[in-house]
């Protein structure tokens, strides 16, 4: 997998991926991730990527030229997807990131300010993508969850494979309760079927808690793996 991340602050994404897994995983070859910032493809002598906006309003516009440029700089792989991130864009959910691991490369554009000329919409024709109902100062943090979730999804990412598919969301439930050592601590002990080497019943245990854990914090997942499995409502 190739990550290409249009940004106009590259050290945000670079620095990200120099620690724990993802460091392991890009030192390992698992991915690649280059940083494209179009405040060099500007042909403005101030070094520009902005203006102020037609029709009158706050804030500045991110400008065509400087975004087109440094986009059409990248080279494309065969399988390459390109995504906006934008609070306008579809949400971003496990689906999505499973989708989006198919790919060889994911080139991202990181917006600023008042957001994109709609012409850098218009040329490139990405995939929008949002990461929740709400406005960030930029993109950086977006593109940063979608490289961190999309290379989970990655053979050689994770020390073992079943850590991903035992994630939240997986299976369509929220994941299960986890403890480690000492079994007891502030009175709170440790459940004792996670004690009895019993393989079969820990993972039914397991399952019943994912189902638990699900209703009371997400209806609308318990709803949608109840009718997906055929059971009925309790």
């Amino acid at each position: 997998m190739i990550f290409d991340v249009l940004t106009l602050f590259p050290d945000i994404i670079e620095d990200y991926c120099e620690y724990s897994i993802m460091k392991r995983a890009k030192d390992a070859g698992v991915f690649e991730l280059h940083t494209v910032n179009p405040r060099d493809f500007t042909l403005d002598k101030h070094k520009k990527v902005d203006d102020t906006p037609y029709g009158g309003g706050a804030g500045m516009v991110l400008a065509p030229q400087p975004y087109v440029d440094a986009y059409e700089s990248i080279e494309k792989k065969e399988k390459s997807v390109t995504v906006m991130l934008s609070p306008q864009g579809e949400p971003l959910d496990e689906t999505l990131v499973c989708d989006l691991a198919k790919n060889e490369q994911i080139i991202m554009l990181c917006g600023h300010y008042e957001g994109f000329d709609e012409r850098i919409r218009d040329i490139i024709k990405p995939k929008e993508i949002s990461i929740g109902d709400f406005v960030l100062t930029g993109g950086e943090l977006p593109a940063l969850c979608l490289i961190d979730a999309v290379s989970r999804k990655l053979d050689g990412t994770l020390g073992k494979i079943e850590s991903a598919q035992e994630d939240s969301f997986s299976n369509g439930l929220l994941e299960y309760p986890q403890y480690t050592k000492p079994r007891e601590y502030r009175g709170l002990k440790v459940p004792d079927v996670l004690l009895n080497g019993n393989h079969k019943e820990i993972a039914q245990f397991r399952l019943q808690q994912q189902i638990t854990r699900t209703k009371l914090r997400r209806f609308d997942l318990y709803e949608e793996y109840i009718r997906n499995n055929g059971l009925k409502f309790d």
